[in-house]
């Protein structure tokens, strides 16, 4: 029988793992309650505005980093379809009527969303994937600090009824029976993992179900019946999950949450607890859209990922002990690579 997760736990860790995100940006605190009469409108998901990304349209994540790489856009002739949901970034001070749950309408926090969430993350399944990214209203920052649960629980269940609204258009529109993977991070996470629990886990959908990235938030078995962490590079049907750590750094929270963890390392692919080799590491997507490889080396370490300093001019100086805001930049490549082999292993394991 599947556990299901105090939210008020989850909330919690989601919080403190974003401590450092949240320093670097502008983030107002709401003090009002969720009110059922102001809420942004329904967003319409046969329209094609409702999607940043589609296939067949010009988005960020079409855009790649630069260099050598020779890296190519093949959404056009992928087998496979991603369903992305991007973590929070309306976590400003509201610019409308609308308080604790984002507007799709609203035009420069779609911008922020697109060249931040979509350009750094949903641009590495590009290589391989079709790529949809539904609007959603989500949640305000405030969701994960505030005290009022009932409202933070309001919030977050109106921005999963979107996305359950949009997955559902998805299959039904866009996707046509093929294979898929579903990807998240942090918010974006806390809804993939309702969305599997949903629609996919012990269902007819899952074997359609390449994998699930299920980054940035405290994940484990306990949460499903059928699905499992993958330990294998080339396993598919099941999920993936780390959560980002300076080496020998264990956060204050850890106990709320982390700790029941189940975590890969997103350089070897595997559970165990050896420290990764720098020469392993395919690419961190850094700053002017440039790519770095073997800079990183990583382990897990009781159900977080532990990474050293990376090797990058001016370490020395670097101080950072959580690494959320950065869970798939740091991995980019490797992430890229990796949903390759198993896409490519889904369809070896799928012959007719």
């Amino acid at each position: 029988m599947r556990k299901v997760f105090d939210i008020q736990l989850i909330l919690l860790v989601f919080f403190c793992l974003n401590l450092d995100f949240a320093r670097a940006q502008k983030h107002y605190q709401i003090t009002s309650s969720f009110s059922e009469n102001n809420i942004p409108p329904v967003p319409d998901y046969s329209q094609a505005s409702s999607w940043l990304t589609l296939p067949n349209k010009i988005d960020m994540a079409d855009k790649l980093p630069k260099g050598k790489h020779n890296l190519k856009d093949y959404q056009f002739q992928a087998q496979v379809d991603v369903f992305y949901i991007y973590p929070t970034i309306y976590t400003q001070q509201p610019t409308n009527q609308y308080i604790w749950n984002a507007s799709c309408l609203d035009s420069d926090l779609n911008e922020r969303i697109e060249k931040t969430a979509v350009y750094n993350q949903a641009s590495v399944f590009n290589g391989l994937a079709k790529i949809y990214t539904p609007l959603y209203r989500q949640a305000h920052y405030t969701a994960f600090t505030t005290s009022d649960t009932t409202s933070a629980k309001k919030a977050l269940d109106l921005a999963y009824s979107d996305l359950k609204r949009a997955f559902e258009y998805f299959l039904e529109n866009h996707n046509h029976n093929r294979p898929f993977i579903i990807a998240g991070h942090s918010q974006g996470t806390l809804h993939a993992i309702r969305l599997l629990q949903e629609y996919v886990d012990n269902k007819d959908l899952q074997q359609r179900l390449v994998t699930a990235y299920l980054v940035g938030m405290p994940v484990n078995d306990e949460m499903f019946i059928n699905l499992k962490l993958m330990t294998e590079p080339n396993q598919t049907g099941g999920y993936l999950s780390w959560n980002t750590f300076s080496k020998d750094y264990f956060p204050p929270y850890y106990e709320n949450g982390l700790h029941l963890a189940q975590c890969i390392n997103p350089v070897t692919w595997r559970a165990d607890a050896l420290w990764s080799k720098k020469s392993s590491h395919k690419g961190t997507l850094g700053i002017k859209s440039k790519l770095s490889p073997g800079i990183i080396s990583c382990k897990i370490e009781q159900g977080i990922l532990w990474i050293k300093k990376p090797d990058i001019p001016g370490k020395a100086f670097l101080n950072e002990k959580i690494w959320h805001f950065a869970d798939y930049n740091l991995f980019w490549m490797d992430i890229r690579e990796n949903v390759a082999l198993r896409t490519n292993q889904y369809f070896l394991n799928n012959k007719k």
